[in-house]
Parts: structure tokens; sequence; C-alpha cells
């Protein structure tokens, strides 16, 4: 029987106080089937990027779904909502009133699986390590606010920020954060390939082929000593084509469990209740997307060009026709559901106007059509990213303003090639690494962002972002929050265009789906179990 859950985010963020706390390894699933669950997230290694899977590299959501399963941070992300619990963290907390200094006291008796002991010392090391190497992924930034890292014995770490920074336990929950042996992470080198050590809930072992997973084997670690309970022995993670190939093996029962990314079309179905024993898991989420731009490119340099682009899409048309009800329209990179959203694209543009984009178009002397390509990834998003930008292509070239044409590439050489500032306007993704609004304006708009763009606006970075984190009250950095997104709709270095659900599809004598993925659109293995079908 086919049936639809809805999980409520009130609901998980009651729960997970309760939850969090009940740590240890000991429960779980004793069957000697592992649950095996579908992604279309493909893991490659390129000459680009040879080290997909290092901490100090990985940063995206497929990557980082396979760390948080293996590398153990000292803070973790609960199973609902809420701020972050210990992990590999006895307990953690600011010892200042101002935000600056940060402690934390490790489990006793912490091992990796390998059975060597976590120290203090480990914890640095593996932090100092993310911030040296700086890798062009962008994803060391997290971690700028960090000044010195302390160490006092075995157990403890103290870190000095640089400035205060409320949201720097969220930070420490994320995988860059994650503590690594130095017997198996050089200092100042990547670790090539798909091999992972930690001391998370799970040991890693991956499959490849022609420098691809193609399946990866998640097996408890006995050693683990933290802030989750394991349900189940065995999972494996299996990489497909696309989403079809992937519903084809949940029918047939290859696999158990389908998470990212199901088609539009696969979702509508199984909402409708046209499976038999598959059932769909509905759940808030903070998934957006956007176009970007290249601001140092001579097509879009011009502000009025990406400005007239802002007041031409239908936002409410895309959803409509590529995604119906599992996306809503954005109108800032803030999501509607996150402390400090402003409607600041919709304050400034309001409805779609081929007049007005026509007059911020001749008042900078701009020659129409302005001719552009919109660069998009195939395998990464979903397979409706296709049709999604079909249309835009369609938006923007009815006006008669633009001469738009699109092109598609594989995330392996879209993602080096955005990097490189190869595309001139692109779209991507964003999941978050942690629900605060900081995460979705640092990241884009400050040093070392994780795009690359060359755009730079000085008060955001040296005023308004160091503003909004001296807030713990996050209600109170609305001031400086609303500035900032403002400011991107005015400049329009991004372009926000819709938020998205989160579904989960398993077969009816899997358990414990509806914590499969958190609001992070954070993976949680540990949560699935094998019940009885019903």
């Amino acid at each position: 029987m086919n049936r639809k859950t809805l999980v409520l985010p009130a609901v998980a963020g009651l729960l997970t106080p309760v939850l969090a706390a009940c740590g240890g390894a000991d429960s779980g699933s004793k069957s000697g089937d592992a649950i095996v669950v579908g992604t279309t997230d493909q893991f490659t290694a390129t000459s680009d990027a040879p080290a997909p899977l290092d901490p100090a590299y990985a940063y995206d959501v497929g990557t980082w779904n396979i760390l948080r399963q293996s590398v153990q941070t000292l803070m973790a992300q609960p199973k609902g909502e809420g701020a972050p619990v210990p992990d590999a963290a006895e307990s953690c907390s600011f010892t200042d009133s101002g935000s600056e200094r940060y402690a934390c006291k490790l489990r006793e008796g912490l091992t990796f699986a390998s059975g060597d002991a976590v120290t203090a010392a480990d914890v640095k090391y593996s932090i100092e390590r993310a911030l040296h190497i700086n890798a062009d992924s962008g994803v060391s930034a997290l971690l700028n606010t960090i000044d010195t890292i302390e160490t006092q014995g075995d157990r403890e770490i103290v870190f000095h920020l640089k400035t205060a920074d409320a949201t720097f336990p969220y930070k420490l929950s994320t995988p860059v954060a994650g503590i690594v042996n130095p017997k198996d992470y050089q200092k100042d080198k990547l670790r090539d390939g798909f091999d992972v050590d930690g001391s998370g809930p799970y040991t890693f072992k991956a499959e490849v082929k022609n420098d691809a997973v193609v399946s990866a084997t998640f097996t408890k670690n006995p050693s683990y000593k933290g802030g989750v309970t394991i349900n189940n022995d065995k999972v494996e993670l299996r990489a497909f084509a696309d989403a079809d190939a992937m519903g084809d093996a949940v029918d047939k029962g290859d696999i158990d469990v389908m998470t990212r990314t199901m088609s539009p079309a696969q979702i509508q179905k199984l909402d409708a209740g046209s499976g038999d024993k598959v059932d769909l898991v509905d759940m808030p989420g903070l998934e957006i997307r956007y176009l970007a731009f290249n601001t140092d490119a001579p097509t879009v340099k011009t502000k009025a060009v990406r400005q007239a682009m802002a007041q031409l899409i239908n936002r409410g048309e895309l959803v409509s026709k590529v995604y119906g009800t599992q996306a809503e329209p954005l109108y800032s990179l803030v999501p509607a559901t996150i402390t400090g959203h402003s409607n600041s694209f919709f304050n400034k543009y309001g409805n779609p106007s081929v007049d007005k984009a026509k007059s911020l178009l001749a008042k900078a002397g701009i020659t129409t059509p302005v001719k552009l390509t919109l660069h998009y990834t195939t395998d990464h998003y979903g397979s409706a990213t296709k049709q999604e930008f079909e249309i835009l292509q369609r938006q923007l070239n009815d006006s008669g303003l633009f001469d738009a044409s699109i092109q598609g590439h594989p995330w392996s050489a879209f993602r080096p090639a955005e990097r490189k500032g190869q595309y001139d306007v692109y779209g991507m993704g964003w999941f978050p690494d942690f629900p605060d609004a900081d995460n979705f304006i640092a990241p884009f708009l400050d040093k070392n962002n994780f795009l690359g763009s060359p755009y730079t606006n000085g008060a955001i970075q040296h005023t308004l972002i160091p503003q909004s984190r001296r807030e713990a009250d996050r209600l109170s950095a609305d001031k400086s929050l609303t500035e900032i997104q403002d400011t991107v709709a005015e400049d329009v270095p991004v372009l926000p265009l819709w938020q998205g659900k989160q579904y989960v599809a398993a077969r009816d004598d899997i358990t414990g789906v509806a914590y499969a993925l958190n609001s992070s659109s954070t993976l949680q293995l540990w949560e699935l179990g094998r019940g009885v079908s019903g």
C-alpha cells in the first residue's frame, strides 16, 4: 500500500532533544541484509578534483552525505530541527559574553575506527589542515572566523575567534570540521581517491569503476561513541545514472530507498498513491536554486543586464510548469522559512515586466538583444533541470531583449569550469551547511566564497555579515540581514529562483524514513531500519 507521509518540522524539533540524547551504537537491526539506498549523485575523481571525499575539499551535498556517516565532528545537526548537539564532544559552549571563545571537551575513550585514540591534538590538526590547504572548493571559508586553536590536555579544545560568530557551533557540525587521523591525512596535501577514515557511525568502502563510485558500503562502526543511535548494521549507497533507473530499481526491490534526486513525475506518481509497496515521505526542505553571474564577464558586467533578467523571469510560471507543488518561487537567497528572510527581489522588481526591463537596459545604453548562454549541469540537480532552463531561455527571448541559448554539462566538468570563471551565467543549487540565514549569505558574498565570484561588496563583507554574526538571538540580526538581501536585489550577483521541498521514497518494510533527511538535507542513514512489510 502506498502511503504519503508529511514530516512536520515542529514535531521533529520537539522530539529532537530527547532522541539526540540517546547516544551509543548498541541498538539497531541485527539483520545481515544491507539496506540499499539509491542516489543519482555522482562521485567522480578527475584531474581537476582528484580528492572528492577529503573533508578539506568536499563541498556539495552528495560528498558531504558520505562524510557525515563516516567522519565525526565535535557537534552535529539534530535529527529534526534545532541547535547543534554534541557528537564527538561531550560538551561545547561559548565561554565569554561576546561569542569569541568557544570551548569543547571530547568524549572519554573516543577512538578512530582503526583503534587509535582521538585527541584534542587531532581536532586541532584536522581543522588547521583544512584552513592551511584552503582548497579551491571554497569549503574552508566556513572556518574563516577562527584565529587560533588551543588544546588543554588530551580532551579539551578552545577556539579563539577573530570576530564574534554566534553561528560557530553550526560550523563545527559540518564535514570540513571533521576529525581525521594524521596517519591517514597529510597536513599539506589532499587525500586523492575514495578512501575515507574517521570515528563516525560507519566505516566506509567504495566500489570504484572508471574513477567513479558505483556503490559504497557503510558498515556500523562498533567503536563509535557519539550522539546518534545506529538502527542497522549495514547500508549500501548505490549510484544511478538518472532518476528513471533509480525508480525502476526500487519498483523491482533491487533497492530499498530512493533519495535525491527523484524527478517531479516520480514524486507526482507516488503522491497520487500509484505505487504498491513504495511510500513517499514529504518533508520541509531548505534547498534553493538560483542563477549566478560572473560579474567580470562582458555580457553581464553591466548591472542593468542582470537587473533586466531579474525583471523578466517569471518564477511562478517556472515553478508551476516544472515542479508544481514541489517548489515555490523564491525572492531572496534566504528561504522563506528561515529567520531573517526578506522578499527583497519582489520588493524591488514586483511582477515580471518587459517594459521595465527594456527601460533598465535603455538607461544603461545596452544594445538589445543581449546575447548570452545559460549553463546548467545535466546530472547533479535532477532531470528536470533541462526543462527549467528551456523555460528560462524562452522567458528571456520572448521579451525580445535577449538572445539566450542554453548549454548543459556533467557536474564533473561543470563545477571546475564555473570555479574558473568560464561561464557568464550558470544555474546552481544550494543545500545549506546549516539552517541559518548566514549560510545563505556568506558562502556567496564573503571573501573566498563558494562560487569564486568576482563580485565584492565592502559593506556586506566588513560590516553587515560581522554585525549579523554578533547576534546570538537570530531575530536581532534581522536589520543587517535585510540590508544584505536588499543589496543583492540591487546588484544581482545572484538571482534566486525557487525553494524546494525534499522527498524520500522507500519500500514499506523500511523504518525511520521520516528522519532519513534533516532540514539541511543531511542524509542520516543510521535512522533507517528494517521492519515488517504491510
